[in-house]
């Protein structure tokens, strides 16, 4: 077996449902110039055989990850465990010298269905100038979606300051329901979204030195929240260690600080 280098390698999963929606996102990213953001080759390419011995699960975990001009970390966690999970979890942090929200996706299929999460994330919810022209053009997106798909619920209160008024969230049920509205509608929400992102991203002017301050601060309050609650932890865990997850956690996944 190869291991992938440090490099742009593409993702690999044998099996993988959401591998389109992340090779979408890398040619996109092209026009970008992306260079290769420094990962652990320990988190590039690890896969473990967990569950007894009548019925293991092979759990194969990959991290792809870049950055550009604008953007200090765009990366990709992928997971597929056969029946046991398959996980696409992709997050663009951008650089705190331009003031824009983060990107994220999360597309996770479970033993009991699907969850689907796209936002664009403020680092400073109540600050207008941070928020404002991105909602106002993100409303519309979101309008068009969002009664296509059944709501996933209501999201923790302490949640709230790190999602926009426009976080798409749904449940989808395991079959051809849930297939074709994966196909139908998350896949081109999920561009629509995205698009938006990179638009807004070629558009970012530099912020002052001030500005910038207020930003990271915003910045590390959103990483410290994920990295503390990542719903992924007892999933990982089982597959790959505790020791391993919390590693990449807090030194690849939110890794500001």
């Amino acid at each position: 077996m190869t291991q992938r280098s440090n490099s742009l390698d593409p993702i690999s999963l044998d099996g993988w449902r959401w591998e389109p929606f992340l090779m979408e996102a890398v040619s996109r990213l092209e026009f970008l110039n992306p260079q290769p953001y420094p990962v652990a080759p320990v988190f590039l390419d690890q896969r473990d055989s967990v569950g007894s011995a009548s019925r293991p699960v092979q759990a194969h975990t990959q991290v792809w990850a870049c950055s550009t001009d604008k953007c200090r970390q765009i990366r990709a966690a992928c997971v597929e465990a056969g029946s046991a999970a398959s996980v696409l979890n992709l997050v663009i942090n951008p650089k705190t010298s331009f003031d824009l929200p983060f990107f994220g996706a999360d597309l996770v299929t479970l033993p009991n269905g699907h969850l689907i999460a796209l936002d664009l994330q403020p680092a400073l919810k109540t600050d207008r100038l941070h928020t404002e022209a991105v909602w106002d053009q993100l409303t519309p997106i979101f309008q068009r979606w969002r009664d296509r798909l059944p709501g996933g619920g209501p999201i923790p209160e302490e949640a709230e300051p790190f999602f926009s008024p426009c976080f798409l969230w749904t449940r989808l049920p395991l079959g051809p329901e849930g297939d074709a509205l994966i196909k139908d509608v998350v896949f081109p929400a999920y561009l629509d979204y995205l698009t938006l992102y990179l638009d807004l991203v070629m558009n970012a002017e530099p912020v002052s030195n001030e500005r910038e301050s207020r930003l990271l601060d915003g910045q590390r309050r959103y990483t410290t929240y994920r990295a503390e609650k990542d719903p992924a932890r007892g999933m990982l865990g089982r597959f790959h260690g505790k020791e391993w997850t919390e590693r990449l956690i807090h030194d690849v996944l939110f890794d500001l600080d």
